[in-house]
């Protein structure tokens, strides 16, 4: 224990004096259930994509599809990898001396850790951008966005989250064991090295960066959806833009408020040179915040759509008996039909044929 040097006792210095106890039967259930919820979560959503993609295969929803099948995959493999880790270390009483003498165990869950962390929120924005440019440049979308472009896409999205998990490992940085002896990540206690500061600063700024994107791609996309809805005279893309904007709203609420304090707490430690008593308490309560946003994002991509906002409206209808919206409404393909009053509306050609009928009704 003396050497403290040495790659095959890394971390294992702060299991000495640990200010952050968990109860050991309540840890477990929070891993197990979290886990578990994940994993039928994810796999109920990848089921639901596998559905639409063969009913659908239309080339406007080609990308949203395969976007979408990278994340549910990308968060089922989370909690596949992450969770049997996690129930593990619980289940051997979190003895990291024993199991962990060669640093390989802590080495690979903070890899996992951390690409399973960004490689969801990297693949949110990408969609929340593929999302602004099928709405704002229909055109473009159809004729430029290939399915080729879009797996290149998220082969450079993945392989740029496994480098960032390596970047420690290449540079001879082991894993450190947190205070809570549940999980490994960036070293967050007596960071003083300005490589450890970088790491933290690093995963924080790219997260935040990527909710930050997320979040500006979501707005335009909302106010350009309804700068058409109310432009437009007809009434078949109204379903449409009530389905986009919840998901919308429900798409940036979850992504920030699950991961905002995690993010906001390793940015925080890697700027401060001393922790507060409460951090262990606080990263803890934040990862599983963190947590909680891979699970629910299943339900609000894939199942908070058309057919189950239909059927809650009904459900409301029949309790509360109030007619707030005209069922008719709900049309076959609305996503194509809003697509297609938007590039109408953005299109020289409809203008001038717009501008020709008049005159060819005076002609007559």
């Amino acid at each position: 224990m003396n050497s403290s040097k040495s790659p095959g006792l890394a971390g294992f210095g702060i299991l000495k004096n640990t200010t952050c106890h968990t109860e050991k039967k309540i840890s477990v259930f929070f891993s197990i259930i979290f886990m578990t919820v994940g994993i039928l979560s994810n796999s109920l959503a990848i089921a639901i994509l596998l559905k639409a993609y063969q009913r659908f295969r239309q080339k406007s929803k080609a990308s949203f599809l395969l976007l979408a099948s990278g994340l549910v995959v990308t968060d089922l493999f989370g909690h596949l990898i992450n969770g049997a880790i996690a129930v593990f270390v619980y289940a051997s009483d979190k003895d990291w001396i024993r199991f962990n003498q060669s640093n390989i165990l802590c080495s690979v869950f903070g890899i996992c850790m951390v690409f399973f962390g960004l490689c969801p929120l990297f693949l949110g924005s990408v969609m929340a951008v593929e999302r602004c440019i099928g709405v704002t440049k229909p055109i473009f979308h159809s004729t430029k966005m290939t399915s080729k472009h879009v797996k290149m896409m998220l082969t450079m999205v993945c392989l740029f989250a496994v480098l960032i998990a390596l970047l420690p490992v290449l540079r001879f940085r082991a894993y450190q064991i947190q205070a809570s002896r549940t999980w490994c990540f960036y070293k967050t206690e007596h960071v003083e090295d300005w490589e450890d500061r970088f790491y933290l600063l690093l995963f924080s700024c790219l997260g935040l960066l990527a909710l930050a994107i997320s979040f500006l791609c979501n707005a335009v996309t909302g106010i350009t959806l309804l700068r058409v809805k109310f432009k437009s005279q007809q009434r078949q893309g109204r379903s449409h833009h009530f389905e986009m904007i919840i998901q919308l709203l429900a798409i940036m609420c979850v992504s920030c408020i699950c991961w905002s304090p995690f993010l906001v707490t390793m940015a925080r430690i890697g700027i401060n040179e001393s922790r507060s008593k409460e951090t262990c308490e606080t990263i803890l309560f934040a990862l599983r915040m963190a947590t909680w946003n891979q699970i629910l994002d299943p339900w609000v991509y894939i199942l908070l759509r058309k057919a189950v906002l239909k059927n809650l409206y009904k459900i409301t209808r029949g309790c509360c008996g109030v007619h707030i919206i005209n069922l008719h409404m709900w049309e076959l393909s609305s996503i194509k039909n809003s697509l297609k009053v938007a590039a109408i509306s953005d299109s020289p050609v409809s203008s001038k044929q717009i501008n020709l009928q008049p005159l060819s009704s005076m002609g007559q």
